[in-house]
């Protein structure tokens, strides 16, 4: 719940050479021994999905970051993977942010314990992007051109809707952004992180935005209305976790839908709310880290979060996978999932690269001195 990171898209290149290991157990299985995992940009240079999967568990680890088991549902796409491949996902420091992702993997480069994949937010992708290494899934035709970067570099894996979350019993339901400016709110309105660091909180930023006249391409008055909510002394600068959420020191927290909904699994009075208007959404994506020590797991991991499988996941916990409209025609959708996530609002508003690069320039500029 406390993880915060930036969100959308990057464009890099990819690649070292960091050869596979186990080559015994990928010859047996009749792939080429020689494959280089750490170059593979599809399946096909392991001689298909088998060999890619055999290559995997020679290998026996997977390393990941930033994952809580609460967001997005990844503690079960975790327990799929390792369910359905003689894998360990090794998982480390959940509640880091996308920018923490980055540091980890150029800080552990060479060894072990460095993350094989990352799942990141816009603004560190962006920056992120010589990290990455190329890799086309087997689903790759099912996600949209504009879901990911032609070579595979990053893919939009999943997206929520930014939303507000309350506990009922402590505060009366807000239905505007200027209900959070009133005095019942004073020192109760939490961000999920540092919006020049954080997706969720960057969101938060773009939701105030388009809530305040503003659009994606300008979130001067999203900027605005937390200097408001500063000056009200409304804002709180603490990070939400499901403790500070379960205590009530927290009371509202913007976060995405999934994260608030997953929160009132474990607190009754907690309740969440899209307001009306336009919605904001913005999809993370995933990545290979190019220096990955599991070059094929972090490939079969790719694989897995793109089939139908981790999709539907994804979409049980509230998120809506990059997939969906291709799995809707395919008639491989959870039909329950899709009825517990309901639909997408008709206005959904997304920032593009190019916006979300303005933006947080704006924000790098503006944040610091107004909550220092």
């Amino acid at each position: 719940m406390s993880r915060s990171r930036l969100i959308f898209a990057g464009t890099a290149l990819a690649a070292s050479a960091l050869l596979l290991t186990g080559c015994s157990a990928t010859a047996a299985s009749g792939t080429n021994s020689d494959v280089d995992a750490a170059t593979a940009t599809s399946a096909d240079a392991f001689g298909g999905l088998d060999g890619l999967i055999a290559a995997a568990e020679a290998e026996g680890e997977l390393n990941v970051i930033a994952l809580p088991e609460n967001w997005a549902n990844y503690g079960k796409i975790i327990e799929a993977f390792e369910a359905k491949y003689d894998i360990t996902i090794n998982s480390a420091d959940p509640d880091v942010s996308s920018a923490e992702e980055i540091t980890a993997a150029e800080n552990l480069k060479g060894q072990d314990t460095a993350p094989d994949v990352f799942d990141l937010g816009t603004a560190v992708a962006l920056d992120s992007t010589d990290q990455f290494a190329p890799y086309q899934v087997e689903s790759w035709e099912d996600i949209p051109a504009e879901n990911k970067e032609e070579s595979g570099l990053w893919v939009n894996d999943y997206t929520g809707l930014m939303s507000i979350g309350y506990n009922e019993d402590l505060v009366d339901a807000p239905t505007s952004l200027d209900d959070l400016l009133g005095a019942d709110y004073s020192g109760k309105v939490a961000l999920n992180g540092d919006p020049t660091q954080a997706g969720a909180a960057f969101a938060a930023i773009g939701l105030a935005s388009i809530q305040s006249g503003g659009s994606v391409d300008d979130f001067q008055p999203g900027i605005d209305f937390f200097g408001k909510l500063i000056d009200a002394g409304n804002f709180l600068p603490l990070d939400p976790t499901p403790a500070t959420i379960a205590s009530g020191e927290t009371a509202v927290v913007f976060d995405w839908s999934y994260n608030n909904l997953a929160a009132a699994q474990d607190v009754p009075s907690w309740r969440t709310i899209v307001l009306d208007g336009p919605a904001y959404g913005s999809y993370y994506n995933q990545a290979v880290n190019v220096d990955a020590p599991h070059p094929a797991a972090a490939r079969l991991w790719q694989e897995f979060i793109f089939s139908d499988e981790a999709q539907n996941l994804y979409l049980e916990a509230g998120a809506y996978p990059v997939r969906l409209a291709a799995m809707e025609e395919a008639g491989t959708v959870d039909a329950d999932a899709a009825k517990a996530a309901g639909s997408a609002p008709a206005e959904l508003l997304s920032p593009d690269t190019a916006q979300t690069d303005a933006a947080n320039a704006l924000l790098a500029e503006q944040w610091a001195g107004l909550v220092g």
